[in-house]
């Protein structure tokens, strides 16, 4: 019957889209009555088939709800965290947790809500993800941001609640890290066979969890990598102890039973080479920072640097200070200086070190951080070798260069420092305008090339750097001394001031004690300018001397 196949193919149809229901309904009941007898069961099965399809669009439109509700749950909590954030952008990313959470959420976290969004096309909010995204960071930052953290926890000794809980120094929002925050800033150490701190933030999440602090990651995994990483760093009781937990909350994993009898084995062995028959117990003492001693790296002067940075080991006795004295500056009788002379006082008697005060006001400073702000890049340094600027993982800051053309005001610094200095900026380098946000640094270092580098400056044609002028734009909270391990020497940031010394002697050979750092900033932000005056132009300014050390 040609009716009757139409009126199949219409069924047939609406049936596949639920949008139809209405219509479905009115067919189906119309089938019921007309259809002969062989045909009910089929019919009964549509019927059947409608509800499922019923069920379907209510569990769509439970999901969809659901989703929404969490899309309505973040928006609510980064409501509260972006009014917070905005109001006082500055003093919220003072905090280094706020930093590294920020970097967190931005690489990761707005991904994860970008793809619960996709499930339902959503235009505006993908044109907006699409727009703003090539400004976003990436895995390598948000691993930056972790090792920032990690860089703040061994210089300033803090251990992994500290930050975990937000108690620093001077902050002035609070800031806490969940259990897996704590758990990835883990396993971004192993995964980087940094085992050490591995350890200490899988200890932390551990810890928390313990505590009954909710998450997402299971315990199991907390105590797969703490094991493993407690063996790595040569504490087998421990590893033993740890992997025994884990194979008594996940009897099925697939690694702890062999590890177990691996860590048995190597403890077993160890016993028979000290001729012992039965092993002390684990140690049960919360692993702390001083639980394992932390690797030697790359830089011999560490531990003296990092105990600077902290305000230890300062070696300015009464004596020292005794002979430093403050003066009025008026550069030999400058004219630009006669009227208002610059406040000048010593920092460090040998070499000589002053500081310089009132050396920019606050409207210089806003000025040249306007003018930098568009052009802040991964800082540079000089590459010994071959004389190209290029980054470095020592030096973890942004910064940007300033020339007179851009604006009045860098004209009127360069030459402030000329008249101060009494030494040339023809020949010095561009300002450099340097931020250093969270965990940012500057290792130990010398400004000057020595005589192992003939070609670090050779392309400029204006010599070796004979001083540096460095101008502090801001104050720091907590963190961000500049230090000099080689004297015990340290320098904390002062807005509006700067520090001035000599990298060469009159000889023009290089002065290895200047050799400084700046230290990671803990809390708060650190905007410094700087100006490295080079030996052309200084013959007759600053003459020769007659011995080496002159």
């Amino acid at each position: 019957n040609p009716l009757c196949k139409l009126m199949l193919d219409l069924l047939l149809q609406s049936v596949t889209n639920v949008f139809f229901g209405p219509l479905v309904i009115s067919l189906s009941f119309f089938y019921a009555t007309i259809l002969p007898s062989p045909f009910t069961g089929q019919m009964t099965d549509l019927i059947f088939a409608e509800r499922e399809l019923v069920q379907s669009l209510k569990e769509y439109i439970e999901a969809e709800e659901l989703k929404l509700e969490a899309v309505k749950s973040w928006a609510n909590k980064l409501d509260m965290l972006t009014h917070a954030s905005t109001s006082d952008p500055e003093g919220f990313l003072a905090h280094p947790v706020n930093a590294y959470k920020l970097m967190k959420r931005l690489n990761t976290e707005w991904s994860e809500l970008e793809s619960l969004v996709l499930q339902d096309p959503s235009d505006g909010f993908i044109s907006n993800m699409s727009v703003h995204r090539q400004n976003f960071p990436d895995e390598e930052d948000e691993k930056g941001a972790a090792k920032a953290l990690m860089r703040l926890q061994d210089t300033y000794k803090l251990d992994s609640e500290s930050f975990s809980k937000g108690k620093l120094p001077g902050v002035r929002y609070n800031a806490q890290l969940t259990v897996d925050d704590c758990f990835d800033m883990g396993k971004l150490a192993y995964n980087e066979n940094d085992y050490y701190h591995s350890v200490l933030w899988m200890q932390q999440a551990l810890r928390q969890m313990d505590s009954g602090e909710d998450a997402k990651t299971p315990k199991a995994d907390i105590l797969d990598y703490l094991s493993y990483s407690v063996y790595q760093m040569g504490d087998l009781s421990r590893a033993i102890e740890l992997t025994r937990r884990l194979v008594a909350i996940d009897p099925s994993h697939q690694r702890a039973e062999g590890n177990l009898r691996y860590f048995e084995r190597l403890l077993s062995k160890e016993l028979r080479d000290l001729g012992r028959s039965q092993q002390e117990p684990a140690d049960e003492r919360p692993i702390q920072l001083d639980t394992y001693e932390r690797p030697k790296d790359y830089l011999p002067e560490r531990e003296v640097y990092e105990a600077l940075c902290r305000g230890e080991g300062v070696k300015m006795t009464s004596k020292r200070r005794s002979r430093l004295l403050c003066r009025y500056q008026d550069g030999n009788r400058n004219p630009r200086l006669l009227l208002k002379p610059m406040k000048e006082e010593d920092e460090w008697d040998s070499p000589h070190i002053v500081r310089f005060l009132e050396a920019l006001s606050d409207e210089e400073i806003k000025k040249i951080k306007e003018l930098a702000k568009p052009k802040l890049a991964r800082a540079t340094v000089r590459d010994p070798n071959t004389g190209v600027l290029t980054v470095a993982h020592y030096r973890v800051s942004k910064s940007a260069w300033l020339e007179e053309e851009d604006d009045p005001v860098i004209a009127r610094v360069n030459q402030r420092i000329e008249d101060v200095t009494g030494l040339s900026v023809n020949t010095a380098e561009l300002l450099q305008v340097a931020n250093y946000g969270v965990g940012g640094q500057y290792e130990p270092h010398y400004d000057f090339s020595r005589k192992d580098e003939p070609d670090a400056f050779k392309s400029l044609g204006t010599g070796n750097r004979v001083a540096t002028f460095l101008n502090y734009m801001s104050d720091v909270e907590a963190g961000g001394a500049t230090v000099f391990p080689d004297f015990g020497a340290a320098f904390w940031p002062r807005k509006g001031t700067a520090v001035f010394w000599y990298n060469l002697f009159k000889s023009g050979e290089g002065d290895y004690r200047t050799r400084h750092a700046a230290c990671p900033v803990l809390v708060g932000s650190k905007w410094v300018s700087n100006k490295w005056i080079h030996e052309r132009g200084q013959e007759f300014r600053r003459p020769c001397g007659l011995t080496e050390e002159d």
